[in-house]
């Protein structure tokens, strides 16, 4: 309903405001572009040179649009704006995207390039007006036209070499940022809790007092292990990347490990919930071993030595401890 929103429709906006529209479009696609190869150039070079000559190119485009708003309204433009428009796609905020990994990038470009392309194109068919129609597909067609000087770019700048280079090392941030500090939290939320969980089972016997006991163990632990990683390195000289993430990442993974083997005393029969506790203790272990092996290059067989033997002392400990 139109008299909920300030938002102007498209299909009401005057040529000239849908070419201001487009001006003032070109002109924000150029500064994330610039954002993008800024937060790449450290360690993307040649990644951060596509986005600067898609930057170039961009400004090319609004330069274009400037001088054909010149020769046909003036030098005044509106001051019309993509969130002023009803249904006008938007885009991220750079802030929101800033941490986002090499492929994400890329991927965020391309999709900021089609949708401009596709939104011109659907409103083109739209306009019942032939010089109108005649504007939105010329901007269909630079949209098209950014896309094919993107591949060039990655072709010039970004060869096959270089390209495997910054994969690599994409891939190697991924695995500093998220999967080292998560492996560890996971394997410390599953191992540690262990003895807690299983000491106060045997002991009372009580599958409720079991599942508190279980659920405070694996809260407190994610807290201490996420405050942990959070504050051992703020990453700058290590290159493990933000603090932030890897103490989410530990401490979100350190108390999934705990609570996969509190939740089955959620069951009211002792047996059963043990029963079912021990079957997710051995899928978690095993969990781990298989993550060690995939992303960490550690020989499986190895990594599940290691692993269920330490995840076997701990749960012998908890239960004659319990049982004692």
């Amino acid at each position: 309903m139109r008299f909920l929103t300030q938002r102007r429709r498209f299909s009401d906006l005057s040529e000239q405001e849908v070419l201001a529209l487009a001006i003032s479009s070109e002109e924000d696609d150029a500064r994330i572009y610039r954002s993008y190869a800024e937060q790449l150039r450290a360690e993307f070079p040649s990644s951060a040179k596509v986005f600067d000559g898609m930057a170039v190119e961009e400004d090319g485009h609004r330069q274009r649009l400037i001088d054909l708003h010149t020769a046909r309204f003036g030098e005044v433009i509106p001051l019309i704006r993509r969130e002023h428009v009803a249904g006008y796609y938007v885009r991220k905020p750079v802030w929101l995207v800033k941490n986002l990994s090499l492929e994400r990038i890329r991927e965020e470009a391309e999709n900021m390039e089609r949708d401009a392309e596709r939104f011109y194109l659907e409103a083109a068919k739209r306009s019942s007006d032939a010089a109108t129609r005649k504007l939105l597909g010329d901007l269909a067609a630079a949209e098209a036209g950014h896309q094919t000087h993107a591949q060039e770019l990655e072709e010039k700048h970004l060869d096959e070499d270089a390209q495997s280079e910054e994969d690599r090392a994409a891939k190697r941030q991924f695995l500093l940022t998220w999967v080292q500090p998560g492996l560890a939290g996971l394997m410390d939320g599953s191992v540690s809790t262990l003895a807690p969980i299983f000491a106060t089972a045997f002991a009372t016997q009580d599958t409720w007092t079991t599942f508190l006991v279980g659920l405070a163990a694996s809260v407190g632990a994610g807290i201490s292990m996420g405050f942990t990683e959070a504050a051992s390195d703020d990453g700058q000289l290590s290159g493990r990347g933000s603090p932030v993430k890897r103490g989410i990442s530990a401490g979100v993974m350190t108390t999934v490990g705990g609570l996969g083997h509190a939740l089955p005393y959620l069951i009211t029969d002792f047996w059963t919930a043990t029963v079912v506790a021990i079957l997710v203790v051995f899928i978690e272990l095993w969990a781990i071993a298989w993550i060690q092996n995939k992303f960490m290059d550690t020989p499986f067989f190895r990594a599940a030595f290691q692993v269920v033997l330490g995840g076997a002392l701990v749960f012998a400990a908890g239960v004659l401890i319990g049982s004692g």
